[in-house]
């Protein structure tokens, strides 16, 4: 009984690390013509995928030396290393990567081609090692292999891509679009349509070797695991490169694959060092399936944020937020259901009794669900909200309905002179427009509107796949006092960098900074972020003065840029410091 129970602790821990890997994962981790009115649908037909320069591109690239016949582009370029603003502090993505990959690998222990592993490797190191002194020896070795082999996976995307091509591929239409149709697939695999397994000559030679001696033997081993286990780690570790490539730096995937080895290799190790530790183990069953399948329905969910993300920086409006938050709640009731046995596959035991550890999680499930359905009538669903389509997107929403659930302030009404002209470029954002804030979208147009208007300059440098910047607008900039200042003291100019609208001819230029061709919008704003403002990360919040020089604080020193600040009180000091210094 006594052991029974700590069976049934161990189940709860193991099924409690799943789901923190579960949510970890889900947040994982940034045109065509411009629109006059906002539809539902567009035709696709003549769409094309667009490679454009991005902030990463500008800043990886060394400046240029300027030879005798470009004293006019080296003036500019002079004239901008002026300005710049003082350095912004980047985001410590690589941790993220890391712990993502940490929980991945938990996540990876109990599938059913690792854990039933995990008692047969720990009795084979004591049995073959003679002394327990050496089965620990040999089983950390064992533990280092894995992590190598994991490692090097990761250096080699890294080294055949590069940096470069793995900052595009955060607003690359078609390798998210293939991001999309790898999860699908991978989703579909844990479900139990298929497996996807490396050819079984590969394990074959690689068994063969494990019965060598010594270190090569041990290394062997580790490499047989990872190629036996493949079919249930391949869609964690395509998940989690995925993403780490995305993140745009170069040991991303590196990192990654160090926590994920790491995680997986531990247990090996811990039970080598314990080894009646084992007896307290869940025996292997049913549960290890349904493991793989929750995860291939988390696969399905995390799959439609690539294809959100392309539908965003190419105008297509097809995927709304009421279209992703329906999707989400149907895979949330198809989990709960399977979870509580009502839904069942082709590889599933029958659920006779409801354990703790699935109870627990359909409650959790099911109270997500929940959390979600009012989504589609507007509800900010502030926890999730960076990881949707923008409100803006929503076709109904009943709190922009006059009396409605929390219509916002009005804009207040403001005097432009007509010859500032309409707005240019306004139709590209009506799917990010902040409800109550008058945007505006050229750099130009702002300085005149700050001039007409006395008032700061607020930039923001967002973009459409840009989870931080949705994110600050759902927490932050839905604070009343945070609210009142933008919509009220500032011109609030937002620059979207992964705008794939192109320029016309005649805008498009060579840039001084980075020696590159901009032909799109978007890249037309991220050369302006990298070159003058010294960063590549959004958001970027940039106070200016209605000439476009730096506001100064009370020392007379250029009050810095801030990044993504998520304390409400911090961030209206930084709005408050720039609305004195403009006053005075």
């Amino acid at each position: 009984m006594k052991l029974l129970k700590k069976g049934v602790y161990l189940r709860i821990v193991l099924a409690t690390l799943m789901v923190l890997a579960i949510f970890c994962s889900v947040g994982v981790t940034p045109a065509l013509a411009v629109q006059k009115t906002k539809a539902d649908t567009v035709s696709t037909a003549g769409v094309q995928f667009t490679d454009i320069p991005t902030a990463a591109d500008s800043i990886a690239i060394r400046k240029k030396a300027a030879d005798s016949a470009a004293k006019a582009q080296a003036s500019v370029k002079q004239k901008a290393e002026q300005q710049k603003a003082p350095s912004t502090e980047k985001p410590k993505t690589l941790w993220q990567i890391f712990i993502f990959g940490l929980l991945g690998g938990f996540t990876a222990v109990i599938l059913p081609c690792i854990y039933p592993l995990l008692p047969l490797t720990v009795s084979f190191f004591t049995k073959k090692s003679g002394s327990r002194k050496k089965a620990i020896g040999q089983s950390l070795i064992y533990g280092v292999s894995i992590i190598i082999i994991y490692v090097t996976l990761g250096l080699l995307i890294s080294i055949i891509f590069g940096s470069d091509a793995l900052n595009q591929l955060a607003t690359n239409g078609i390798f998210n679009i293939f991001f999309f149709l790898l999860l699908v697939v991978f989703g579909i695999s844990f479900l139990g349509a298929f497996e996807i397994t490396l050819p079984s000559s590969l394990a074959n030679k690689l068994d063969a070797n494990a019965d060598k001696g010594g270190l090569a033997g041990i290394f062997f081993m580790a490499s047989t695991l990872v190629v036996v286990s493949f079919s249930c780690t391949g869609p964690i570790i395509g998940t989690l490169l995925v993403d780490a490539a995305s993140k745009g730096d170069r040991l991303g995937p590196a990192v990654g694959m160090f926590g994920f080895a790491l995680a997986l290799a531990l247990p090996f190790t811990i039970f080598a060092l314990f080894p009646s530790a084992l007896k307290s183990l869940p025996k292997s069953g049913g549960w290890l399936n349904s493991v793989k399948v929750i995860l291939g329905f988390l696969e399905l969910a995390f799959a439609l944020k690539f294809l959100s993300n392309v539908d965003l920086a190419y105008h297509w409006n097809w995927f709304d937020r009421e279209i992703f938050l329906s999707l989400w709640i149907a895979i949330g009731l198809l989990m709960g259901l399977y979870l509580i046995g009502k839904v069942k596959f082709s590889h599933d035991s029958d659920v006779k009794y409801l354990s703790i550890p699935r109870t627990f999680l359909a409650i959790i499930v099911f109270a997500f669900v929940v959390y979600m359905i009012p989504g589609l009538w507007g509800a900010p669903l502030k926890s999730i909200s960076a990881f949707l389509p923008p409100e803006a997107t929503q076709d109904f929403n009943l709190s922009s309905i006059p009396g409605g659930l929390a219509a916002p302030s009005s804009t207040p009404t403001v005097v432009v002179p007509a010859s500032i002209g309409e707005k240019k470029y306004a139709g590209n954002y009506t799917r990010i427009k902040t409800r109550g804030l008058d945007s505006w979208y050229d750099y130009d147009q702002a300085l005149q509107v700050s001039k007409a208007t006395h008032k700061p300059i607020l930039i923001d440098f967002t973009g459409f796949n840009c989870v931080n910047c949705r994110k600050m607008e759902a927490n932050v900039w839905s604070d009343p006092e945070v609210f009142r200042r933008l919509r009220d003291d500032f011109v609030l100019l937002q620059l979207v960098v992964d705008d794939k609208a192109a320029l016309d001819t005649k805008e498009q230029f060579v840039s001084t900074y980075s020696g590159k061709k901009i032909t799109t919008l978007g890249g037309k704003w991220s050369d302006l972020e990298a070159s003058r403002f010294n960063s590549n990360s959004q958001p970027l919040y940039v106070m200016l003065d209605s000439e476009g020089s730096f506001l100064k604080d009370a020392t007379g020193k250029d009050i810095p840029t801030s990044p993504a600040d998520y304390d409400i009180a911090s961030y209206i000091k930084f709005l408050d410091s720039g609305i004195a210094a403009f006053k005075k």
